[in-house]
């Protein structure tokens, strides 16, 4: 064979490995609901970067957090294990040392082959959540609270006197967590632009191997600051509240209600102090802030030499209350909470533009990507690929199942959200029909055959939590855990 062809040859090789080993771009953003353009969550809230993203590939309209909770949630997607199967139910127990064998999914992209990088929140963002060994390089969150942040969780943080003007909210002796406002920062001097630049050296560099990228803003989570242009997005005179009821959590069961009443206070007081509307205007601001960054990435992308084989999956960790059922934050298991949105484009995504409205949850995640990157197939997820519906726009799924502390779980279907708690409490909604999940009509007796079918996708059991943190003597430096006897 002559050398030209040899070389004709080499590179068919090349580029076929490459097909068969996209690069990954797994890009998420913490505790958006679907206030989103693509999901009309919200009329008029601006999100061009994120329907754009969506047009170019495929968004799940009716996605799923695994559970409704970050940390819960973010171990739920990186294990490819469910809380009930972990017992990891909340934000104060580290998974390292409760699963010490567990192959996550960036160390399973590691160990076969790619370059693992990433950045920002991926992992829960407290100290002893993102062991280093899952990377091979990783850039450590930076916040716009510092003065706020607890060193001992950040030892990475360098505390700060608060600057003039705080709480920006105007709001004293409130939680110092859940201000909002506009920081005396340039836009580019905001934590999560670290994590964009970061992208972007990453992006724009030449890579000998496939990679798998993880950026993770922090965006809209509280604090909700942004600088001022997206807060004149939206004139507070204009804002919309969301749409409640006085007496919507008369027909709640008692543990669903001790959910909803979950930092209640917070509520109540912004409602009192007439800030209801500023908070909203903040978390919107917060939002389209998030979109321009996620913009910036998915730009420094397509400006690579990386844009043609890299699969990017763009996904929030948890939905977002906003005085829905009389809650902010997130830890119930309605609508407000668990939905998600969640955009799967590039190579292997086929029937672009059109969105998918069968069930799915984040822990789907995993799977789809081992499985779209020709990596050997896992055996012991627990989330089921998503590949046959991204070729596929009709493809059928079952029920979404969604978890929240043990014993508590929602089952989702494309008309269907059915809840039963831990003591046999029960909701059920026609989310069709009452898509605010107003009226429950768990006990009405015509449903009974249908609560019966959607509960057979429920857990069995629920194994127990495993130790909170508190139990733990954590070392920063060596990222080692000794459990307290």
């Amino acid at each position: 064979m002559r050398r030209r062809d040899l070389l004709a040859a080499a590179a068919g090789t090349a580029a076929s490995a490459a097909d068969t080993h996209p690069n990954v771009l797994l890009l998420s953003v913490d505790d958006m609901n679907d206030w989103v353009g693509c999901l009309r969550g919200y009329p008029g809230v601006q999100t061009p970067n994120i329907d754009r993203l969506a047009r170019r590939g495929v968004l799940f309209s009716n996605a799923h957090c695994a559970s409704p909770l970050c940390n819960p949630s973010r171990t739920a997607l990186l294990t490819g294990r469910a809380a009930h199967s972990t017992g990891v139910y909340n934000n104060d127990q580290y998974w390292r040392p409760a699963l010490p064998d567990i192959v996550t999914l960036p160390m399973y992209f590691r160990r076969n082959g790619y370059h693992v990088a990433g950045a920002g929140k991926v992992f829960h963002h407290v100290a002893g959540f993102n062991p280093p060994d899952q990377w091979d390089e990783f850039k450590l969150q930076v916040f716009d609270d510092p003065w706020y942040r607890r060193t001992e969780w950040y030892p990475w943080v360098k505390k700060i006197p608060a600057p003039p003007g705080h709480p920006f909210n105007g709001l004293t002796n409130f939680p110092g967590e859940f201000d909002w406002g506009v920081l005396p920062y340039r836009e580019q001097e905001y934590g999560d632009m670290r994590a964009v630049d970061y992208a972007a050296q990453v992006l724009g560099r030449r890579h000998e191997k496939p990679f798998f990228l993880a950026i993770g803003l922090w965006h809209p989570h509280i604090p909700m600051f942004a600088p001022n242009n997206y807060f004149d997005l939206y004139p507070e005179s204009k804002v919309r509240l969301p749409e409640t009821r006085e007496n919507d959590l008369a027909d709640i069961p008692p543990v669903g209600q001790q959910m909803a009443a979950f930092r209640r206070d917070e509520h109540e007081r912004i409602v009192r102090e007439g800030k209801w509307r500023e908070a909203v205007r903040a978390y919107l601001a917060c939002i389209s802030f998030a979109d321009t960054m996620i913009g910036r990435v998915l730009s420094s992308l397509d400006a690579s030499p990386h844009s043609r084989n890299t699969i990017v999956v763009f996904w929030s960790d948890n939905g977002w209350h906003l005085g829905e059922k009389q809650h902010w934050h997130k830890s119930t298991l309605w609508q407000r909470s668990t939905h998600v949105p969640l955009i799967f484009a590039g190579p292997g995504v086929r029937q672009t533009g059109r969105d998918r409205g069968q069930p799915v949850t984040l822990l789907d995640l995993y799977p789809t990507l081992v499985e779209m990157c020709g990596l050997p197939r896992k055996s012991d997820l627990e989330g089921t690929s998503l590949v046959p519906v991204l070729r596929d726009a009709s493809a059928k799924r079952n029920p979404a199942v969604i978890t929240y502390l043990p014993g508590n779980h929602a089952v989702r279907t494309e008309r269907w959200r059915y809840i039963r708690y831990r003591d046999g409490g029960e909701e059920l909604y026609d989310c069709v029909n009452d898509p605010n999940e107003f009226t429950n009509i768990a006990g009405e007796s015509r449903h009974a055959d249908l609560k019966r079918e959607l509960a057979k996708w429920m857990p069995k059991s629920s194994v127990p939590p495993v130790p909170e943190r508190s139990r733990y003597d954590f070392d920063f430096a060596t990222y080692t855990y000794r459990l307290r006897r």
